[in-house]
């Protein structure tokens, strides 16, 4: 997919992860006059820390004045400025598309990163990639909502472990049956504790199964020899 606007820059930096704070904005040397960014190779899949712009694309009232023809002084200052508005006016490109809702799921993920839900839901959540991170506010924002806490906490789980199932045991006592679907390691085990931190209701035991599922009567798939988990 080729990256032809400074926002797309900026989505396919996110998506791998990277810090939108490190890329470095320069007006380009040379340009087509019908691109925004000046990339050697518009399909490229390694983003390059320095990337110029045409800034005369989309921006040509903003950036008219700042380089005029043979203007030398304070170029240092006029590059700097340059970078600081070209980030600016990326984060507004990518905010114009987002409606109501989205914003108010940002607004979650903030609370979450500034600690308001206790540090240790803090570090869990930044471990998260941006999918799970989303998965997680939306989730939230509909528990604020709603207040389905049990159905939240399936549907969440869900998102993050696509093949986990959770059944409700409600006769005896309050009790959930957590069956994650994949390898439990570190990583796995924090993402499984962070949403039972924020959506398991507190009357609530639970029951965690990891790759081996118990056996359900008349159901073959949980009932295979050597591979059935005790309840």
């Amino acid at each position: 997919m080729a990256v032809n606007y400074v926002w797309d820059l900026l989505m396919r930096a996110r998506e791998q992860e990277l810090d939108v704070n490190s890329f470095r904005f320069v007006p380009a040397v040379s340009y087509s006059p019908y691109m925004e960014l000046s990339l050697t190779e518009l399909n490229t899949s390694e983003l390059e820390q320095v990337v110029e712009i045409n800034p005369y694309y989309r921006f040509y009232s903003i950036f008219r004045d700042l380089f005029p023809p043979d203007a030398e002084e304070y170029l240092e200052l006029r590059e700097s400025l340059f970078d600081i508005m070209i980030h600016f006016l990326a984060e507004t490109d990518l905010y114009q598309g987002m409606n109501r809702r989205e914003y108010h799921i940002r607004f979650v993920q903030r609370d979450i990163e500034n600690g308001i839900f206790g540090p240790k839901v803090s570090e869990s959540f930044a471990q998260l990639n941006r999918d799970e991170q989303d998965a997680i506010a939306e989730g939230l924002l509909r528990l604020y909502e709603t207040g389905e806490a049990v159905h939240l906490l399936k549907e969440t789980m869900r998102r993050v472990f696509h093949r986990s199932i959770i059944y409700t045991n409600c006769e005896e006592k309050d009790e959930l049956l957590i069956y994650i679907g994949q390898e439990e390691t570190q990583l796995s085990r924090i993402k499984a504790d962070l949403i039972l931190d924020l959506f398991l209701p507190a009357r609530f035991t639970i029951e965690l199964y990891w790759t081996r599922h118990f056996g359900i009567l008349e159901a073959d798939p949980t009932m295979k020899i050597d591979a059935i988990a005790l309840y």
